[in-house]
């Protein structure tokens, strides 16, 4: 089997590589903008050439915060093109949790949108008042931008001095070893931390994904996971690059807008969350549309049911549907079902370890579930600049802890039972209870918080809080909910609160979540 990584060595190598090969093929489609490869790779260049001109260094960091977009593919690829590590912002982050993560990987160059979704996110940053020191130049992706940043266009022109071959060399000097991105992601503690992946582990792992997904020249993905994760810009982006398939990015997850792509676009490849093909099956106006080039759905994040699996292989004729599962901290991909498995393995169990890893259980005897751990070329270099973390996550023989727990069959399929971690999945989107409680822990009249995740018929789990008032509070659920979504990310807001007189806790103090779990608010 061929690796990426020996292929083509760095994702500029890549970008250039996908431009020679596929020349006038499309590339992007964005609204009425469409773009060949042969394009593509020009406005890459440009991008890479005006990171150049504004004094970016090999190995700077990169942010962005913007939705999914031509914009967002080509400033990603220019910055990575001109040796810059790529840190992607949430777009549902509030000021001060974007704030956070600039502040944490010290980004010297910020892409961010103008306005979207009615959210100004210029003015979201600058009223959390949090210093950015190593800020050095903030790049707004609209027509117009405040004194002290600069628009996409005038960025742009910046490097109209900076030729192509100086933009060659830069790229040339960007080695597999080198890394190409930084995934933050919340874990126990609360914070986010950085998980630093490399250009070789990005290219062996989704030229990987696209072997066994079958993806293929001439395909038409609809890239609907947003790009700021791990699965949207590499099973997405980059999966699309080593083969050669036309992107087709939506920045807001709506069916309409979905099936009118679908059928405008003859889409043929359509990841994405459970809860996003549940609504599409159920959509009223399902049958006005011809979804009849739709031949592959890649799912995971999430419980799948049978039925879906059935539903979408017979009512719509997807000829393969498959489950994975991943984890920033691995590259974004673990296990992943293979083409020809039956229906129950694919919606019961996120499939087998890729090649060259290994995924084991660490439980009391085969078949019983336990903490899932995974070694191999998709395990992370660790966390940015955390040594201490990275021992915590990585075992000297190099096992990462997952924090999942898991049940491995006879065949070496994972089924994901439970959550060390506690994380919960809104509508695809991971919420980190400890995250959520760091937060509301904030609340003047919360003297005390646990979130746990509970079942959802529309987004698969919604957050949960058991508070604790302080002493004369009057403060109600809806108060606290209206307060959340002020403070903190939609898919964070928790949509249920429960007042108790205190929380259950063990002998060390921890909060004993399984009795919140099993009790009868449950």
């Amino acid at each position: 089997m061929r690796r990426g990584d020996l292929e083509w060595g760095s994702i500029p190598e890549l970008v250039r590589s996908a431009a020679r090969r596929h020349g006038e093929r499309e590339a992007v489609v964005d609204g009425r903008t469409r773009v060949s490869y042969e394009e593509l790779g020009e406005r890459v260049e440009r991008a890479a050439a005006a990171c150049i001109a504004s004094g970016l260094r090999k190995g700077d960091r990169v942010a962005i915060w913007a939705p999914n977009t031509l914009e967002w593919i080509v400033c990603a690829l220019g910055a990575v093109s001109a040796g810059g590590v790529l840190v992607p912002l949430n777009t549902r982050f509030k000021g001060s949790e974007a704030a956070y993560v600039l502040r944490r990987s010290r980004a010297r160059l910020l892409f961010i949108t103008g306005t979207f979704l009615g959210t100004s996110y210029v003015a979201s940053l600058r009223r959390s008042d949090v210093e950015l020191p190593d800020l050095e130049q903030v790049v707004v992706l609209a027509d117009s931008a405040p004194e002290d940043y600069r628009t996409w266009k005038d960025f742009l022109a910046g490097g109209d001095g900076v030729g192509a071959a100086r933009v060659r060399e830069r790229a040339g000097t960007v080695t597999a070893d080198d890394p190409s991105d930084i995934m933050f992601t919340s874990g126990t503690t609360g914070r986010p931390k950085g998980a630093v992946i490399t250009h070789a582990q990005t290219l062996r792992c989704y030229d990987l994904w696209s072997e066994l997904a079958g993806l293929r020249e001439g395909d038409r993905y609809l890239i609907v996971n947003p790009f700021f994760h791990t699965f949207g810009y590499k099973a997405g982006i980059i999966a699309c690059l080593t083969r050669g398939a036309t992107m087709i990015p939506q920045s807001v997850f709506n069916v309409d807008t979905v099936l009118a792509n679908i059928a405008a676009e003859r889409i043929s490849v359509l990841p994405g969350p459970p809860t996003l093909h549940q609504a599409l099956l159920d959509h009223p106006a399902r049958d006005r549309h011809d979804l009849s080039a739709l031949r592959l759905v890649v799912t995971g994040a999430a419980v799948v049911p049978l039925r879906l699996v059935e539903r979408l292989r017979g009512e719509l004729r997807i000829a393969t549907v498959l489950t994975a599962y991943g984890l920033s901290e691995a590259s974004g991909i673990v296990t992943m079902c293979r083409r020809g498995d039956d229906p129950a393995t694919i919606a019961a169990t996120s499939g087998r370890a890729i090649p060259g890893t290994e995924v084991r259980v660490h439980a009391p005897a085969q078949g019983e579930p336990g903490e899932v751990l995974v070694r191999g070329h998709n395990v992370m270099r660790g966390y940015f600049e955390d040594p201490d973390a990275t021992t915590e996550a990585i075992t000297p023989e190099g096992w990462l802890r997952t924090g999942d727990v898991g049940v491995l069959d006879a065949s070496g399929n994972l089924r994901i039972t439970d959550r060390i971690k506690d994380m919960f999945i809104v509508g695809g989107f991971n919420a980190y209870p400890a995250e959520i409680e760091q937060l509301l822990g904030l609340h003047p009249d919360v003297a005390d918080v646990a979130v746990i995740g509970v079942p959802d018929a529309r987004l698969g789990e919604v957050g949960k809080v058991y508070a604790v008032r302080r002493p004369g509070s009057t403060l109600t659920a809806d108060d606290l909910i209206a307060w959340s979504r002020r403070e903190m990310a939609n898919y964070k807001v928790p949509r249920q609160v429960e007042f108790v007189d205190s929380l259950p806790r063990n002998a060390s103090g921890k909060v004993l979540k399984t009795e919140l779990r099993s009790g009868p608010g449950r």
